[in-house]
């Protein structure tokens, strides 16, 4: 494949009339703006050295790969020759040694219309160019059909950014043929090609956000996109290539190349040559891509391109990049990336005769040819054919093969969703690449046969108290999370790690030391008008110790008092975790496995609705239900569970479903957010739990996190619950990596949600569980809070949510039934419930057990000098037969109703 779409309207962008061809300098920018062409070459020395240390296989540095960028003539010769080596090191270690590849695609221009406006781009037109905006269904089938009848593999599906924005064509067109978006018909397309040929899609739809990514996920082996350049500049000062295009401001495609590796979606990518970088500039956008592979592993090739000049754009005056200038990038990308990254070159950029040079650089790959369709994006460049490529490649030395979209490496979970699973497997070889006489058929996309069953240590649930975990970590920990070393680095501008070195982040302050005056001042305002209180104060009161921190807490407690009285409430309730079998890669989480590790389970439905019914039995009024993201549980399941909890135990509240589990459901379906959360109430869910909340500041997320969605899909599905009446708690996990900084931007957070949609129940502070945590036993987060921290932690919380959120919980299975106890003496209203099997916390290592009886729970309200009383969900009175029942009595048994 050559690049993701190039974008530009072809209209109002910049047009030059003939002699109006700019200079380089007045095209990117302001007099003087330094280019490729116009930077500084390097001494003699300078590239002496580098070439020396390009040899010796050290690490190079940006500024010695921007000296080896200007490699020309004998020194580029030296250059290749030890990118070379490093290339045949990683295909020896591959098994592959001296094997080249090339993907066998068909190119769909899906749509030419585009939102942004690029300089350089004759892909992108206008309305009235096109007989229609868009392809039909039939036209993407019939040129999918075609590839698959002369042998292509790929189907590349190629568009503009998000055109319904700029063009009501668009707009009309996708509301006329019934598709919410751009990215709504894409997906289709993609399972239309599935089903009806077997091709295997590469979808590059421009930028996405999380959530789009992981909606498209399940329709495409791989994605792509080309970050192109870090250059800032040539994004922002007018007469830039890239000015006026929102979707190619760099930030914004480093974002959705690292939320593709948060959600472990294979990913092509690459930089642009020559549209204004400098030397520089170029390097580092080859280091970025490095540190975003190190980061996540989710690239599965870079691609080096080279920019052509085309007739009727602004730079159609500009200077091609010659075959050297090239070879050099593609060297340096391959020095750098080093020997397991796959580097590609499109050979139709350059001429036939100038192959053998990029092979002698690096590549070991050619990227998409096509004996179907042309280049869209570079029309005027034929492929080659492919007798041609595969002589080219003989006489470097290579053999040519065909190869999938999706690369060897990532052709298993997580990298492939289990619903295109299969259509890989039918075509991919014993070593991953194209397997020799395989030909593309049209296969159902369909939801996984795997569904709920029970499987693995089904009794994990009572034998985590007696027997333990059967492994300390899940079998893929050095890989699962990422990079831990880049994450260490991470710490220190995210918050305070294992080491206590408060970090330099956005809000990565801690509380700083302050003088009496200081707390006596913001225990004063917080005692008038505790929520307006400003956060310097707030901070000045996390800070607060000793005689201090208990005046806090006692302030604290006479607020709780004023709001919900002195009783200590508690639900009898029963946890029920369907799954543990989960790759979202979440740090901090010691529950979370691979469907083949010794801990891993699944429940089957009928085990679920067992449970439900045992709840009841013993007078339990809700079921709280969670569980890991497997890769096999259909869209449906979600429903399918509430359904079958409603019929075991229709009397039950039931709450369930986290947001990440929500996004989930979402992506599987293809339903709206608000959609699928009305299902679910119409299915039987109650309310849900605002978990997958962890700090809501994702400087923070991302350290706890490689794939959870993001602060703002939480606030997204927490919203859209609340807007269809489903209320939710709200959490924080603290006590990691975050310093109060953060505790006080997060409660800000829920108080304004909280004001918005008044839909959460209660707030609960959940203390980090270290023991068995990944992140811990990594050494990059510290062993969970300090006593002072829990204590000012809950205290706060019922200051900083002060007449918001009425009813602050602290949880026993993290504290304890001391720290609860301490914290019941500031402010906290609610003890949790008795759970029944708590696994979760108990497989971080949390030693406060799974379960409390009513008379345990009522001894820690008495422990406090407080009465007890046992609550519903929504924190109303019990009906006294569920009283009593959860007493020993007699319990009457709720028939469903039949309709």
């Amino acid at each position: 494949m050559t690049t993701t779409v190039a974008t530009s309207d072809g209209a109002d962008g910049p047009r030059l009339g003939p002699g109006d061809a700019p200079g380089r300098a007045e095209a990117f920018g302001p007099a003087g703006t330094p280019s490729p062409r116009l930077d500084d070459a390097p001494s003699a020395s300078a590239m002496r050295r580098a070439l020396r240390r390009a040899r010796d296989g050290a690490t190079l540095d940006a500024v010695e790969a921007a000296v080896l960028l200007a490699a020309r003539g004998d020194d580029l010769a030296d250059l290749c020759a030890s990118a070379g080596r490093v290339r045949d090191a990683g295909l020896a270690s591959l098994g592959r040694s001296g094997v080249v590849t090339y993907s066998p695609k068909v190119f769909i221009p899906l749509t030419r219309l585009c939102r942004d406006r690029c300089h350089y781009c004759t892909f992108a037109t206008v309305p009235h160019r096109l007989d229609a905006p868009f392809l039909s269904m039939d036209e993407v089938l019939d040129i999918a059909r075609a590839g698959a009848a002369a042998g292509c593999a790929e189907a590349l599906f190629t568009l503009g950014d998000r055109p319904e924005e700029r063009w009501p064509a668009a707009r009309e067109w996708l509301d006329a043929h019934g598709y919410d978006s751009t990215l709504g018909y894409l997906r289709a397309a993609a399972i239309a090609v599935l089903e009806e040929t077997g091709l295997l899609p590469h979808l590059n739809p421009g930028v996405l956000s999380w959530t789009e990514l992981a909606r498209l996920k399940p329709v495409a082996p791989s994605m792509g996109m080309m970050l192109e350049t870090t250059a800032t500049r040539l994004w922002s000062e007018p007469g830039g290539p890239h000015f006026g295009s929102p979707d190619k401001e760099p930030a914004v495609r480093l974002r959705v190349l690292t939320d593709a590796g948060r959600l472990s979606i294979p990913f092509t990518t690459g930089l642009l040559l020559g549209i204004g970088e400098t030397r520089a500039e170029r390097a580092e956008t080859i280091f970025e891509l490095r540190g975003l592979s190190r980061r996540y592993g989710s690239i599965q090739e870079v691609i080096v391109q080279n920019f052509r000049a085309k007739d009727d754009t602004a730079m159609r005056s500009e200077p091609d990049v010659g075959a050297e200038e090239l070879a050099a990038a593609v060297a340096v990308t391959r020095l750098v990336l080093g020997p397991m990254a796959r580097v590609q070159a499109p050979p139709n950029l350059i001429d036939a005769a100038e192959c053998d040079l990029l092979l002698s650089a690096g590549i070991d790959d050619w990227g998409g040819v096509s004996p179907v369709t042309p280049d869209h994006v570079n029309p005027e460049r034929p492929w080659p054919d492919l007798d041609v490529l595969r002589a080219v490649s003989a006489d470097a030395g290579f053999t040519l093969r065909p190869r999938l979209t999706v690369y060897p490496p990532y052709q298993e979970e997580p990298w492939l969703d289990p619903r295109v699973a299969g259509h890989v497997r039918a075509l991919a070889g014993p070593d991953g690449l194209l397997a020799e006489g395989a030909r593309p058929a049209g296969r159902p996309w369909q939801e996984p046969d795997g569904g709920l069953g029970n499987s693995g240590r089904t009794d994990l649930n009572t034998a985590v108290d007696t027997v333990g975990r059967h492994s300390e970590a899940r079998a893929d920990f050095d890989t699962v999370y990422g990079d831990w070393a880049a994450l260490r680095a991470e710490v220190s501008a995210a918050g305070t790690g294992v080491d206590g070195v408060v970090g330099t982040g956005r809000r990565a302050v801690g509380a700083p030391p302050r003088l009496d005056a200081d707390l006596r001042s913001a225990l004063s305002h917080a005692g008038v008008d505790p929520a307006g209180i400003s956060d310097a104060e707030a901070l000045t009161l996390f800070g607060a110790r000793d005689a201090a921190l208990d005046e806090l807490c006692l302030l604290a407690d006479g607020l709780r008092r004023d709001v919900v009285g002195d009783d200590v409430t508690y639900i009898v309730n029963r946890n029920i975790n369907f799954t543990n079998v989960c790759y979202t890669g979440c740090r901090f989480c010691a529950f979370a496995q691979r469907r083949g590790d010794a801990d891993a389970f699944t429940l089957s439905l009928a085990e679920v609705g067992t449970r439900a019914a045992e709840a009841w039995s013993v007078g339990a009024t809700e079921v709280c239900v969670q569980g890991g993201i497997h890769p096999d549980l259909p869209g449906a399941a979600y429903f399918d569970l509430a359904r079958e909890i409603k019929r075991a135990a229709p009397g039950l509240h039931l709450h369930a479903y986290s947001p990440m589990e929500v996004l989930n459901g979402v992506t599987r379906t293809g339903m709206s957010i608000e959609d699928w959360l009305t299902a679910a109430r119409e299915a039987g869910v109650d309310s849900i739990p605002g978990t997958a909340a962890e700090i809501l500041d994702d400087e923070v997320r991302w350290v706890l996190t490689k794939g959870k969605l993001p602060t703002a899909s939480w606030v997204e599905v927490i919203t859209a619950a609340h807007r269809v009446g489903l209320r939710s708690t709200a959490t924080m996990m603290y006590g990691h990596v975050d310093t109060p900084a953060h505790w006080v931007a997060h409660l800000r957070l829920l108080r304004r949600l909280q004001d918005s949609t008044g839909g959460f129940t209660e707030f609960v502070a959940l203390p980090f569980v270290h023991h068995s945590s990944p992140i811990y036993l990594a050494g990059v987060a510290r062993p969970g809070p300090t006593v002072q921290e829990n204590r000012a932690v809950h205290a706060m919380a019922r200051i900083l949510l002060h007449r918001s959120i009425d009813n602050i919980q602290c949880s026993w299975v993290k504290l304890g039934a001391d720290g609860c106890q301490q914290v019941l003496a500031g402010g906290v209203n609610d003890i949790g419930g008795t759970l029944m099997e708590e696994t979760i916390s108990r497989m971080a290592g949390s030693q406060h057990g799974s379960r409390r009886s009513v008379a345990e729970l009522e001894e820690v309200a008495a422990s406090a000098g407080r009465p007890a009383r046992q609550r519903t969900t929504s924190y109303g009175r019990v009906p006294d037969e569920r009283f009593h029942a959860a007493r020993g009595g007699p319990v009457r048994t709720v028939l469903p109703v039949v309709s």
